[in-house]
């Protein structure tokens, strides 16, 4: 099983702990890669993203801890890039070549054309899910997961982000409550999605977090969204979304076990010249 992790939070935005912590961690474990990916600045005030003031800091450190730990771990940089239309600034703002390794995109926020506010759909809080649906799509659930998709979609033609995260994040706090993940609507969805994602050339990302956090009781995205996608060719990741050292391995070795039932036999990883493809039984 290979040992790396792309997808990394540290205290720069709303991890726990400094990045070398983490690095220390993943010597610890055996890991050949390990990819921070704060989240990225946003033009409004929140508790989780970097702060614009803080990001030449973060890239000097990084790189700081890529020369220092050459050798011994691939230490690469990135970030995870929010999508908002209208409102996040474009990814090439601060991913200019050079700068980063790779790049993440997710939708947490989602916006709905006829309201200024936001969904969040992502955290620990099922009823900040819900009061969002109820105020901000007015309880519609068909036209707030509609908006999801389209927004996902629009982030992969316009951004054409190298990695995209928790493809079926919209899952987490619905729990079969609002909707069905086998509902045609939804699948209809799913599957215009991941042909964008095809055309885009993008890595799905196989994101751990909500099994080893108890908030999801699948992968992101399903096991069905990962056989269309390796019927569509699309490349596929694994990574925990770590916001803590000890969550970089957190259900990683069961991921590999799906991938690898479903028939994938490779897994997308990057190195300082970009995309490589490892085999997920080396």
């Amino acid at each position: 099983m290979n040992h790396f992790n792309l997808h990394t939070h540290t205290d720069f935005c709303d991890g726990t702990a400094r990045p070398e912590e983490y690095i220390a961690e993943a010597l610890r474990a055996g890991f050949h890669t390990l990819g921070f990916s704060s989240h990225s600045p946003l033009p409004f005030q929140n508790a989780f993203s970097l702060r614009n003031e803080r990001f030449a800091e973060y890239l000097s450190s990084l790189k700081a801890l890529h020369d220092k730990y050459k050798g011994k771990i691939r230490v690469l940089t990135s970030m995870e890039f929010d999508y908002i239309p209208g409102i996040s600034d474009d990814f090439n703002r601060y991913a200019l070549p050079g700068r980063m390794h790779y790049t993440i995109g997710g939708v947490h926020l989602v916006k709905s054309p006829q309201n200024r506010d936001l969904w969040f759909i992502d955290g620990p809080k099922q009823e900040k899910y819900d009061q969002g649906l109820k105020e901000i799509f007015n309880g519609d659930i068909r036209k707030a997961v509609r908006c999801y998709f389209a927004q996902v979609k629009e982030m992969v033609l316009t951004q054409k982000p190298g990695i995209i995260a928790h493809f079926d994040k919209i899952k987490m706090h619905n729990k079969a409550r609002f909707f069905g993940e086998h509902e045609p609507w939804y699948r209809d969805l799913v599957w215009e999605t991941l042909q964008a994602v095809s055309a885009a050339g993008s890595v799905i990302e196989v994101n751990t977090r909500g099994l080893y956090k108890n908030r999801c009781d699948t992968f992101y995205p399903s096991a069905e969204i990962l056989e269309q996608a390796l019927h569509l060719k699309i490349p596929v990741t694994v990574s925990s979304d770590a916001h803590a050292p000890g969550e970089l391995n957190g259900f990683v070795k069961e991921a590999y076990t799906l991938l690898s039932d479903i028939g994938f036999r490779e897994v997308a990883c990057y190195d300082e010249q970009g995309r490589i493809m490892l085999p997920i039984n080396e």
